[in-house]
Order: structure tokens, then C-alpha cells, then sequence
């Protein structure tokens, strides 16, 4: 943020400033034309699927005369014969070199802390007092924070921040990197009986924590990777790092034949806890929690019979051009030289312009035509023919049946049910993350669809939406159907213990 920001009144969230902009008032054309664009690059496999089913449906029509009849004609058309079968094969090899290899993703998982880490509100109310840093203000004002969060009783915090006196410190920092990031993959490498030696693409995304040697170091070095394997440590990039993660690892799956790719997304809460008393700085101690998800992905088509999900799209969008846009969450140091993560006031607008950037992209790719003809023709008549009439607003329920919003608060959740008009059942797994897990930055999307399966409800065939927003300002969405019923029974996720208890009840405002 600006030198002048940092002399700002103490941050105290307006009605105006917690809520996302209608996205009927303005929909840009451009972003439309580029969801199109998208489109129409894949417009070729399209148009060739009928003309296939049509040749497909004419052979099935003929007889073993009719076979015996083209076949002399054949043999007094050498020549035709010869030229036909080269342009055949011709064709179906720029056909199968050009077209993208498939992304599966085998399984995941998501690290769940022992018992010893669980952090209740009150427990959060009483280590802040007890550090002796805070004021009465700052702390009424966490404590109005924590009972509107939508946050639970059983969130996890790591030992340094539980510590009386808390004693953050690089070595817990990596002692935390290294419980969630090998827990996770620990579990990831039981459930596929994968070996590490078969990854060949390592990619970990952590927003503020970045030690040298890398996490992804640590990883290699732990788990003895070989020496060939691509890798990638992704800082610095929000909540929204784990799909930027997925599209980074979907790209380098089309140029690596028959690999194996893991991602892990995290966050480190022991070195970016906050002891001063900036308001704008205090909400990300109030809302993130320790966690972390491990994803294997892979391009081996021998590996589609037991993966559970197939990539379908990822669409990007950065607005790191405004300035508005680049400074509304901003790492910096408050008036006493104390670092923290300040949100400013602008977050929830510049959130709703990233987002209603990202689904008009995305639009033109997922919607069925009866909506995208009638999202079409509004747009076309508000902006070429004036004519006073909202954009229509396509209903994304009728594209995919699970929604997994990234929980970056209560707020934000409220604002996208409202505005995406989705109901509670889709809400459910993102409002019962946060309330469980809270804000685990990027991770949060994977358990979220762990609750999905947990409950039993992802079926063959089904879509799912992820969608994720951060720093910068970005937002990034990852569209995934599912290639098999998940058998709730057989999974082993953070959830299968307790998935009995959901959902629960979450209060507008619940005392502490």
C-alpha cells in the first residue's frame, strides 16, 4: 500500500466496502469475446465429432455386398485409393499430435493437525491477551471479528502461536512447513500406492513463507526424488496460488508424456502472525488457519480407470494493472515496524470485479447454449443497440452440479450465494471448511470437495466449479468432471470421522 495509507483511520469494515458489486450492472464485452475465443480454439475437435458420427452412421447402413462392390471399384481406382489413404493418415496424425493429452487427477489429499493444535475461540481470545501486545480495542475488535467469522470451535493454529509466549521463529516456521507439507503427501502416497521416485513434476505453492532451501527443496530432499524432476516453488501469489498451481502443472503435463505431477498448496501461520494493533492487519489472524492439500495429476491414459476427476478447463484472471486492484492486500510493516498482511477496504469491489471478469470468461465455455444465447442477446442489446435492459445473468447451476468457493471468510460467501444465486445445499461444503478449518489459503478448494465426496454426493459425470481469489488481485477458476461415483466408504479424507455431525448451524453472530 501507499506511504499514505499507512497513517489511515483504523480499518473498520463498512457495510458498502463487505459487499461484492452487482454483477448485473456491468458485464464488459471484451471478456466475453475472450471466453469465445477460447472456444472457438477447440472448434475444429467440434466440428469434426458429426461429421465422424455421420460416417460412422452410414458404414453401419451398408451390406457385405455393398463392401464387395466397393471394393472392386477400388481396385480400378488405384490411384485415388493411394491419395485418399495418405490425406487419411495425414490427417489423423496432425489429429493426434496436436490434441491435448488428457489431465487426470489420480487422488488428493488434505492434511488434518493432531488434537494438540485445535484452537478454540475462546482459547484464540485468551493467547491474544496473554501476549501482551494487543490493546483493549484491538482485542474487542478480534473479538467482534471472531463471533461474525463464521469460524468454529475446532480450528487449528501451530504450536508457536499457542506457546505462551508465543515463540515464532524460522525454525518453527519449517518445523509447521514440514508437518503439514509431509503429512499431506504421506497420506497422498498411501491412497495411490505410488512410489516417489515416479514423480516427475513437483510444484508447491506458499504465498508468504518461502526459505532457502525452497519448500520444494524439502520435499525433494525428504521424500529422495530423483534428480531429474521438475520443479517448482510458487510465492508471493494469494489464495488463488493452488489453481495457478493446477494450470502451471496442466501445462507442463502436454509437453511431458506419461508423468506424474504433485502439488501441494499451503499457508504458514508461525512467522505471519501479527502482534501489532493495525485493524486492517489484525482480520487475517482472526481468519487463517494451519493447513494443506496434496493433488496428483498425470497424462498416463492408463491411469483414467481409477482417477477420480478429468481437468476441463482453468481460466486465469490478473488485475494487477490497477493499482487499486495490486494494493488491496498488501504484506507491510504498521507504525511499530511489526509486519502483517493489511486488507483494505476496497477487498470485496475489487473482488467482484476480478470475479465477474473471470465467470464471463469462463461463461462461454461451460454454459449450455440455451443460457449463452440469452446471455448473448442481452449484451448485444445493451451495448450495440442501447437499449435499457440488464445483462442477463446465466444460471451456472444448470453447468455443474458441485461448487467449491474458496473460504476466504463469511462475507464473501454470502455476497457469491446471493449473487451466483446458488442455494445452501451448494454453499454447504465452503461455509462447513470455514467453520471447521477456517481459511487455509489455498488448500481450502480440496477440502471442500473432500466434504463433497465425504458426504457421498459426487457422482460420474458430474462437474464441479473451484474457484479461488488472492493478492495481486487475482481470480482463477478450475472446472473438473468426474470419471467415477466416489464411494464415501472407501475414502479417507479429514472429514470421514465426523461427517455425521454436518451440517451444522453457523449464527450471523455467535458470542464468545
Amino acid at each position: 500500500m501507499s506511504d499514505s495509507n499507512l497513517k489511515s483511520p483504523p480499518f473498520v469494515p463498512s457495510s458498502s466496502s463487505r459487499k461484492l458489486p452487482d454483477f448485473k450492472q456491468s458485464v464488459k464485452l471484451k471478456y466475453v469475446k475472450l471466453g469465445y475465443h477460447y472456444l472457438i480454439t477447440h472448434g475444429m475437435y467440434l466440428c469434426l465429432s458429426p461429421l465422424l458420427a455421420i460416417v460412422a452412421a452410414q458404414l453401419s447402413t451398408l451390406s457385405g455386398q455393398n463392401l464387395v462392390d466397393v471394393w472392386d471399384q477400388l481396385k480400378f481406382n488405384f490411384i485415388s485409393v493411394i491419395l485418399c489413404s495418405t490425406l487419411l493418415v495425414f490427417l489423423s496424425t496432425v489429429y493426434f499430435l496436436t490434441r491435448p493429452r488428457p489431465v487426470y487427477l489420480v487422488d488428493f489429499s488434505c492434511y488434518k493437525p493432531d488434537d494438540l493444535r485445535k484452537c478454540t475461540r475462546q482459547i484464540f481470545m485468551e493467547r491474544s491477551q496473554l501476549t501482551g501486545t494487543f490493546t483493549e480495542q484491538s482485542l474487542e475488535f478480534q473479538r467482534k471479528i471472531l463471533e461474525r467469522s463464521g469460524l468454529g470451535e475446532s480450528t487449528y493454529l501451530p504450536e508457536a502461536v499457542l506457546n505462551v509466549p508465543p515463540n515464532p521463529c524460522l525454525a518453527e516456521a519449517r518445523k509447521e512447513a514440514e508437518i503439514v507439507m509431509f503429512g499431506a503427501v504421506d497420506q497422498l502416497f498411501e491412497k495411490t500406492s505410488l512410489r516417489p521416485k515416479d514423480i516427475g513434476i513437483l510444484i508447491v505453492n506458499c504465498s508468504l513463507f518461502n526459505p532457502t532451501p525452497s519448500l520444494s527443496a524439502m520435499i525433494i530432499n525428504h521424500y529422495r526424488l530423483r534428480g531429474n524432476v521438475i520443479s517448482y516453488n510458487l510465492g508471493g501469489m494469494g489464495c488463488s496460488a493452488g489453481l495457478i498451481s493446477i494450470d502451471l502443472a496442466k501445462d507442463l503435463l502436454q509437453v511431458h508424456p506419461n508423468s506424474y505431477a504433485l502439488v501441494i498448496s499451503m499457508e504458514n501461520i508461525t512467522l505471519n502472525w501479527y502482534f501489532g494493533n493495525d485493524r486492517s492487519m489484525l482480520l487475517s489472524n482472526c481468519l487463517f488457519r494451519m493447513g494443506g492439500a496434496a493433488i496428483l495429476l498425470s497424462n498416463k491414459r492408463s491411469e483414467g480407470w481409477r482417477s477420480k476427476y478429468r481437468l476441463v478447463h482453468t481460466v486465469r484472471t490478473h488485475k494487477g494493472s490497477d493499482d487499486k486492484c495490486f494494493s488491496c492486500v498488501t504484506q507491510r510493516e504498521d507504525s511499530t515496524g511489526r509486519i502483517g498482511v493489511s486488507l483494505s477496504k476496497d477487498l470485496m469491489g475489487v473482488a467482484g470485479d476480478a470475479l465477474k471478469t473471470n465467470i464471463t470468461t469462463l461463461g462461454p465455455l461451460v454454459l449450455p447454449m440455451s443460457e449463452q444465447l440469452l446471455f448473448f442477446a442481452t449484451l448485444v442489446g445493451k451495448k450495440l443497440f442501447n437499449m435499457k435492459i440488464k445483462p442477463y445473468i446465466p444460471d451456472f447451476k444448470l453447468a455443474f452440479e458441485h461448487f467449491c468457493i474458496h473460504a476466504g471468510g463469511r462475507a464473501v460467501l454470502d455476497e457469491l450465494e446471493k449473487n451466483l444465486q446458488l442455494s445452501d445445499w451448494h454453499m454447504e461444503p465452503s461455509r462447513m471448511t470455514l467453520y471447521r478449518f477456517g481459511n487455509t489459503s489455498s488448500s481450502s478448494l480440496w477440502y471442500e470437495l473432500a466434504y463433497t465426496e465425504a458426504k457421498g454426493r459426487m457422482k460420474r459425470g458430474d462437474r464441479m466449479w473451484q474457484i479461488a481469489f488472492g493478492s495481486g488481485f487475482k481470480c482463477n477458476s478450475a472446472v473438473w468432471k468426474a470419471l467415477r461415483t466416489i464411494n464415501p466408504d472407501k475414502e479417507k479424507n479429514p472429514w470421514m470421522d465426523e461427517i455425521d455431525q454436518f451440517p451444522v448451524d453457523v449464527p450471523k453472530v455467535s458470542s464468545i
